[in-house]
């Protein structure tokens, strides 16, 4: 039982369609692990044990029954997993880590849950987040802090922390989560997974909300590449409903070198790569950080790649970024915030998010067209980037996982961080350019701690990102070091 949980996605979903394991029994040894070491990490905050069963029997017997039809079933068939507990899950409590919505039950599952189930996906409970995913590491008053895997006294990040303390303890192999300022990318760093940001459209986005979003992208997790692009694979499409969806099936990212028992060799023979520690000078970076980032042009460069110390010009990206944040908290939650802040109490949303929603309070109209100026010329800035390289390598993480009593690190190289933004830099500029950008298990810190290397792609190009990151795992096998738990 405890093996089935340090599969992988794809080798567990094989097992179970070959009918050598049981939905049934791979239900049972997720939560069997979750009894384990939920406990010490606080990963998963809400399960149904008894929904996810009598839905592992259902499964149980559509294989039998599809075996005798010659019926194929879908690629998740039967595989338990957590949700994050922003992602709506129907009939199944959904809190968004605030006192607000305690005791919030959807009736509708969001979209990423409802592909993920629709691919035979059993649906056994929610992973912790930072009240309303706002923030880098993953603490709130509803269900308190998760804590590193590596090191509890540490950090997970956020706001996808809760899953990424999941696959890193063997509770599950993969999982969704969303990203607007690194909450895919940050904990996957911090627990030695991967985390990938997808282009804009991916996964689209559907009223209710604003279907034009484009700062924020719902993603995926997984301890391997392979099972990233496997959820994606049927994460993605597009949708009518979602007028920036692309138009690509999920199907693009079904590659021959991420299925099972693929013979593959890793080469990046001929792409051109551009690495950077610190993004050119524009980011404070610990030492250890630094040094991995830089480790890593001798990996790539043995897989054949041209390595060289180019940049973008991203100096329009923090303005972009800020503007656009502020006016999609306003946008999410500015009709709460007004409400709770009125309230004689105070309200009950923890002051990230009113800072936040009240920037965005004050733009106006000059600040909006300004912020679109200055996209455009990101924009234009990135695209003549990518006409000399392919993807950009540059640190996830700026630090090291911190002080899980800490909200963020106060600062870096002895360099104050002026709010819990700033030392998240490495990742909250590549949002900003639309790009899609995956994190990958990089090495560990002196001290065992793990440091993951972002890897970015011109926008559109996530399957060749995905295969780029392929390679770099294979070479380099950081992502099978698990914590000792």
């Amino acid at each position: 039982m405890t093996d089935l949980t340090w599969l992988s996605t794809r080798k567990l979903a094989a097992l179970i369609a070959e009918g050598r394991v049981s939905s049934e029994e791979a239900v049972r040894a997720h939560y069997a692990r979750i009894d384990e070491v939920n406990p010490t990490v606080n990963a998963i905050v809400t399960t149904d044990p008894e929904r996810a069963l009598d839905e592992a029997r259902a499964a149980d017997a559509r294989l039998v029954a599809a075996r005798r039809a010659g019926e194929v079933l879908p690629p998740l068939h039967g595989i338990p997993m957590t949700h994050k507990d922003t992602h709506d899950t129907a009939g199944m409590r959904t809190t968004l880590g605030s006192p607000v919505h305690a005791d919030r039950v959807p009736e509708t599952d969001d979209l990423v849950v409802a592909r993920l189930r629709a691919a035979g996906v059993v649906t056994t409970g929610k992973s912790n987040v930072p009240e309303f995913a706002a923030g880098a590491h993953t603490f709130n008053p509803v269900f308190g802090t998760t804590v590193n895997p590596y090191d509890p006294t540490k950090s997970v990040a956020g706001s996808s922390g809760g899953v990424g303390a999941a696959l890193a303890t063997g509770i599950q192999a993969s999982g969704d989560g969303s990203d607007m300022g690194g909450s895919l990318r940050t904990p996957a760093s911090f627990n030695n997974v991967v985390g990938m940001r997808p282009s804009n459209g991916r996964i689209p986005h559907t009223p209710p909300g604003n279907a034009w979003a484009w700062l924020a992208q719902k993603g995926f997790m997984g301890r391997t590449v392979g099972d990233v692009a496997l959820l994606m694979s049927v994460g993605c499409g597009p949708l009518p409903e979602g007028p920036c969806s692309l138009p690509e099936p999920g199907s693009v990212f079904d590659l021959p070198e991420f299925r099972l028992g693929a013979d593959y060799q890793p080469s990046l023979a001929g792409l051109r790569v551009g690495l950077s520690p610190d993004l050119g000078g524009m980011l404070e970076v610990e030492a250890e950080v630094a040094s991995t980032v830089t480790a890593s042009a001798d990996v790539l460069a043995r897989l054949g790649a041209e390595v060289d110390g180019g940049v973008p010009d991203l100096r329009e990206a923090d303005e972009v970024f800020r503007v656009q944040r502020a006016y999609d908290f306003v946008a999410t939650f500015g009709e709460l915030v007004r409400a709770e802040t009125a309230r004689p109490d105070g309200g009950r949303v923890k002051q990230a998010v009113v800072w936040n929603t009240r920037l965005g309070f004050e733009l106006t109209v000059d600040d909006l067209v300004a912020m679109d100026a200055a996209r455009g010329r990101l924009w234009v800035a990135t695209q003549d980037y990518f006409t000399t390289h392919d993807v950009l390598v540059l640190p996830t993480a700026q630090a090291l996982p911190f002080d899980a009593e800490l909200e963020y690190p106060e600062s870096i190289n002895g360099r104050p961080m002026e709010n819990y933004l700033e030392w998240m830099r490495a990742v909250t500029l590549i949002s900003a350019t639309g790009c899609p950008a995956i994190s990958v298990p990089g090495g560990f810190s002196s001290g065992g701690l793990p440091i993951g290397i972002q890897i970015v792609a011109a926008p559109g190009r996530d399957v060749d990102l995905l295969r780029v990151a392929h390679a770099f795992e294979a070479a380099t096998a950081y992502g099978q070091r698990h914590p000792d738990l």
